[in-house]
């Protein structure tokens, strides 16, 4: 039994998201750090307290206020003297992408009509969205196939869609907006799933 237990397992529990690796600050500051990436599922990361395990073998605990939310990115450990960090990598769902480009050249009055339409549609879903330039994101809340059927049951014009992995997405994202695509994505997934194709006006 010659093996130290403290070479797996760190004591001392995480109990704080420090920073995160998408944000360009915090990446110039631990460039030369060896980071250990954690890998979680969405699942896990609703929680605020679980055990992770990094690549390299070690178990972080951690155990973080109530309510807080981790994302793709978090580092939940940095040691400056021994120039490490450990940080989340989330498995990621992915995202629905929606392209309103096409409808820039039409009327005023056409774009507005479409906006409307389109937030009435994912309104009625519940479905938080991110809009960045003409593009709006859509977590994965339900099953791909129900948001594929809320998209054409509406049909709308000069809108196109796709699915795209969560982690091709993150690149364009800020962390707070990271947060509300992946945050609580799969919170009301299993829960509110029979009640929400119920219906299509």
């Amino acid at each position: 039994m010659d093996e130290d237990p403290e070479a797996s397992a760190r004591m001392e529990i995480c109990s704080e998201v420090i920073g995160n690796l998408h944000d360009p600050e915090w990446r110039e500051k631990l460039k030369d750090y060896k980071i250990d990436y954690v890998p979680l599922d969405q699942w896990t990361a609703q929680k605020s307290r679980f055990l992770a395990k990094g690549e390299s073998g070690t178990e972080y605990p951690v155990a973080l206020k109530r309510q807080t939310q981790v994302v793709d990115g978090d580092i939940i450990y940095c040691e400056p003297e021994k120039r490490e960090a450990a940080a989340l990598k989330l498995d990621l769902n992915p995202v629905l992408v929606l392209d309103l480009s096409a409808l820039a050249g039409d009327t005023p009055e056409n774009i507005i009509r479409r906006a409307l339409e389109l937030g009435h549609a994912i309104g009625n879903q519940h479905w938080p969205a991110v809009v960045k330039g003409t593009k709006i994101y859509v977590p994965l809340t339900v099953d791909k196939k129900v948001m594929t059927s809320v998209m054409d049951t509406h049909h709308l014009e000069g809108i196109t869609y796709e699915f795209q992995a969560g982690r091709e997405v993150i690149p364009y994202m800020a962390p707070h907006e990271i947060r509300r695509l992946f945050g609580g994505a799969s919170h009301g997934s299993h829960g509110r799933e029979h009640g929400h194709d119920g219906h299509h006006h």
